[in-house]
């Protein structure tokens, strides 16, 4: 399972591979408390945090185990937030599509369906995986519902599975989708898609 770290393109976002140069509109898009709420990483809400989380995100990928995207909408020709594979798993054929944000303004339109759509059919048709994981904080209530709107099956909670910035733990909800599940998961999103649904 080689991946490669190249450009997908949809009808709204293009999702590039991440590079320091997308740092100045990456601190623009993510400079909202709301974003990072439930994320690993603190509040990355200046320029200088958002180097700091673009060059971790460079050297994971470096490492092997991630490949980081800046997300851009074609409609506002801007960088509006991320998303990455990690976790990769050749020898198991598996990964998970992780550690995604976007700007307030961008939530909620379409964005993340389109995303989740190029990520998923990517890993499915070119990288042969037969499983794709996502998992979210079991605090973050909206991010369960997107998830789940995509086809995504619960498969359940793992209890203290992280530790937050601020020390407390974290249960995590993970989901799944395999192979076999991907053509149905496929015609629903393009549905979607189609449909303009959200």
């Amino acid at each position: 399972m080689e991946i490669d770290p190249a450009p997908l393109k949809g009808n709204i976002v293009r999702l590039e591979p991440l590079s320091e140069a997308h740092v100045p509109d990456l601190a623009v898009a993510g400079a909202y408390d709301s974003i990072w709420e439930h994320m690993r990483y603190g509040m990355v809400t200046t320029e200088e945090k958002m180097r700091v989380w673009v060059l971790d995100m460079l050297s994971r990928q470096e490492r092997g185990g991630d490949i980081p995207f800046a997300v851009r909408s074609l409609l506002a020709g801007c960088v509006i937030g991320g998303t990455r594979y990690m976790n990769i798993d050749p020898d198991a054929r598996g990964l998970e599509i992780g550690g995604t944000w976007y700007t307030p303004k961008f939530q909620g339109t379409g964005v993340n369906t389109e995303c989740k759509y190029l990520l998923l059919k990517n890993a499915f048709e070119n990288l042969d995986c037969i499983r794709v994981q996502i998992k979210t904080d079991i605090r973050n209530v909206r991010s369960q519902h997107s998830i789940e709107r995509l086809g995504a099956t619960k498969e359940g909670f793992l209890r203290n599975h992280i530790i937050r910035c601020d020390g407390s733990y974290r249960d995590s909800v993970f989901y799944s989708i395999i192979a076999s599940e991907w053509p149905e998961v496929k015609s629903k999103l393009e549905e979607m898609l189609r449909n303009g649904k959200r």
